[in-house]
């Protein structure tokens, strides 16, 4: 177990977890651009600790640390990473929680929330750009050979987003779905 390494991990999750706004899968936007950053995973490990994530019940952003925490440095390293991502934003979130009830009706607290809602919904579209670029292989062959390569999963993955828009299945089951889609025709 090297103690400076599991530092090291649970120094970079308490980063993205203190300069993250929107919750867990706001997060995922500069987890991932730190964690590729530091070379621990690539941009295709990244999305499948996202897809194993969503397959779990529970916190994205713990589990997906978890991962990478894991891949670097085993249990201990999973445990560092889930650490960094939760502990100090809990203590942080006990502080705060008691302060905010006494300003959340601000005038000034309103407008800040109103510019960081929308920064939140560019992190979310900017972690999707990045996944949809790994999984539909675009980095080799761009976007549009990509694109008609990948068709199959393509379809998947807009048969996924109509059926989260258009009806109230359980996002688990379209991760189970998914699973056993892939264990018949990708194997």
């Amino acid at each position: 177990m090297h103690i400076k390494l599991l530092w090291e991990i649970f120094v970079l999750f308490t980063r993205v977890a203190l300069f993250s706004w929107g919750g867990g899968p706001a997060s995922l936007a500069l987890m991932q651009r730190e964690v590729v950053a530091a070379g621990w995973a690539t941009t295709e490990e990244f999305a499948d600790a996202v897809a194993v994530g969503n397959a779990l019940p529970g916190p994205i952003a713990p589990q997906v640390s978890a991962y990478v925490g894991y891949k670097m440095s085993g249990i201990w390293g999973a445990v560092s990473a889930a650490a960094g991502t939760v502990v100090p934003t809990t203590l942080l979130m006990l502080v705060m929680v008691a302060y905010f009830f006494s300003i959340k009706d601000s005038p000034n607290v309103a407008a800040m929330l109103k510019a960081v809602r929308p920064v939140v919904v560019g992190l979310l579209l900017w972690t999707a750009y990045t996944m949809a670029y790994s999984v539909f292989s675009v980095s080799k062959i761009g976007w549009g050979n990509g694109l008609v390569q990948n068709w199959d999963k393509v379809i998947i993955a807009i048969i996924a987003f109509a059926l989260l828009t258009l009806t109230e299945i359980n996002p688990v089951w379209l991760v189970i779905a998914g699973a056993i889609l892939g264990f018949i025709v990708y194997r």
